[in-house]
């Protein structure tokens, strides 16, 4: 692909196409661009501000309107520039950015979660191959994160710990589907991983939520999103991929049994009809033999 496409509108010249601009960081003197990361509104958002939260009551149905925020996090100016092949600075700028825009959307009180998120290629949901990110801000709780909430917590009131940091210290020690690891991150295969090659960073440092993460964290969560990120690329010819950074809702952020972590999913299977029906996943591979093939075992 050309460094810059005068088609799209994350290209720097482009910025006509964009909505607005909500920040950007400067520029590492290449290209003669003046910006680095960007950050704009999504000019089709799932969400939008300015709307009422109030629920809706309609015989047996409840709603509500779309609240929320809805970002685009344009990761390089250089269209080609895929987060593999950035530099270490440029992908500690990224996160910082994260960090920067999750912070300053939760202190609005009428956000009660942030979730940043990045679709790689057209079975994960990205309609511009552009190298971006998202995040949305929502009004309310998906009961899919109150379920995990409700579980950690079940776990911690009956045994004193959290399930997190004890997935964490027997991975640690198992080492069978560790793949790397730093001085604040360690990443596997989970255990009962839904889908092939899926995989959590998990910080080794106890924090229920992603705004609280220092700054040395912030770089060693780069380092290793990269290299996560590389492996994938190499072992598995670049798939098409969603990551998540799970962390947890307004009034959790100081919870015990909480712990934020980032989840990589490869798209390589397809749900299919019975996965639709039970909720049970059929995941043709080990986790073990996936982490040894991704480190090239």
């Amino acid at each position: 692909m050309p460094a810059l496409d005068d088609r799209c509108p994350f290209c720097p010249g482009n910025e006509r196409m964009l909505p607005s601009i909500i920040m950007e960081t400067p520029g590492q003197g290449q290209g003669n661009v003046d910006w680095q990361v960007r950050v704009v509104p999504n000019k089709f958002p799932a969400l939008t501000p300015g709307v009422d939260q109030a629920r809706l009551k309609e015989g047996i149905y409840l709603s509500m309107p779309g609240y929320g925020r809805h970002e685009v996090i344009i990761e390089s100016p250089f269209h080609n520039r895929d987060l593999v092949i950035m530099s270490r600075e440029e992908v500690e700028t990224l996160v910082e950015v994260y960090h920067r825009r999750y912070v300053k959307l939760m202190r609005e009180k009428q956000n009660m979660m942030v979730v940043i998120f990045r679709n790689h290629g057209p079975r994960a949901g990205t309609s511009l191959v552009h190298p971006h990110s998202q995040l949305i801000a929502t009004g309310l709780v998906p009961g899919h994160v109150r379920l995990r909430e409700r579980e950690a917590e079940r776990y911690f009131d009956e045994t004193g710990r959290c399930v997190y940091c004890d997935i964490l210290e027997f991975e640690g020690l198992d080492r069978r589907r560790v793949i790397l690891e730093n001085r604040s991150f360690l990443a596997f295969v989970p255990y009962a991983a839904e889908v092939p090659f899926e995989i959590w960073i998990v910080p080794r440092k106890h924090r229920a939520g992603f705004g609280a993460v220092p700054g040395d964290e912030k770089i060693d969560l780069a380092h290793a999103l990269q290299e996560i990120l590389a492996k994938l690329h190499a072992r598995l010819d670049d798939p098409d991929y969603n990551y998540v950074i799970n962390s947890w809702a307004r009034y959790k952020a100081d919870e015990p049994h909480l712990h934020w972590y980032l989840q990589v999913r490869p798209r390589l299977t397809t749900t299919a009809g019975f996965e639709i029906a039970t909720g049970i996943r059929i995941n043709p591979s080990l986790p073990e033999q996936d982490a040894d093939y991704l480190k090239g075992r």
